[in-house]
């Protein structure tokens, strides 16, 4: 039998993408551009295993806000903000599971850029974006700062989450995702990564602890 996708080569494994038989080559070259990988595929897993990181080098540097200094002191005194909002970005995914690791960096950067604009001129400006997706996860995260705000302000009776703190969080987590993506039109590695963290029945404040940990420590 030969290949589902090349018709050419002999098949060798079964792509659930395709719901048959490819050879191994296509697995490889298909795999996350045109072929949507679910991300119980044992070849897919196997690929990420072996896939090193992507470095700073191999990035755009334009597109990892160099001039936005994140501090590990930051880290760890904004822990629950960052769990809060990688959680917005989980449940936003899970709302519409059509979403990429490309959707949630482009709705980040975005995010990311207005929020730089508020901190360096104090105006509010919203990045424009015509994506409905898109729009829907910066959605789903301005509501948890707004609700993390409020939580601040019942508490201690007043906001203490500046803005600037919000903008190196956006960062740290589209940084992160860069650097976690493969970069393929179809990859959800970062996406996979958020949904190991929040478990489908899991609150944002069920463990931040054990969550927290686990996004923030390199």
């Amino acid at each position: 039998m030969t290949c589902a996708i090349c018709n050419e080569r002999k098949e060798k494994r079964f792509c659930p993408a395709v719901h048959g038989k490819i050879c191994a080559q296509c697995c490889g070259e298909q795999r996350e551009v045109t072929l949507d990988c679910p991300s119980d595929c044992p070849y897919l897993q196997q690929a990420r295993e072996h896939e090193k990181p992507h470095s700073a080098g191999e990035l755009d540097r334009e597109s990892l806000f160099p001039q936005i200094e994140i501090s590990e002191q930051f880290l760890y005194e904004r822990e629950h903000l960052i769990v809060g909002l990688s959680f917005a970005l989980a449940k936003s995914v899970r709302a519409n599971r059509h979403l990429m690791d490309r959707d949630l960096i482009a709705a980040l950067t975005s995010l990311a850029k207005s929020y730089e604009t508020l901190v360096n001129s104090s105006l509010i400006y919203e990045q424009p974006t015509a994506n409905v997706a898109h729009q829907a996860v910066a959605s789903e995260v301005a509501t948890m700062i707004k609700e993390y705000r409020e939580a601040e302000h019942k508490h201690m009776g007043s906001t203490q989450l500046r803005d600037s703190d919000v903008l190196k969080s956006l960062v740290f987590l589209l940084r992160m995702g860069l650097g976690r993506t493969s970069g393929r039109p179809k990859s959800r590695a970062y996406v996979d990564f958020l949904f190991a963290q929040f478990p489908e029945k899991q609150s944002a404040i069920a463990a931040p602890e054990e969550a927290g940990s686990r996004i923030i420590v390199p």
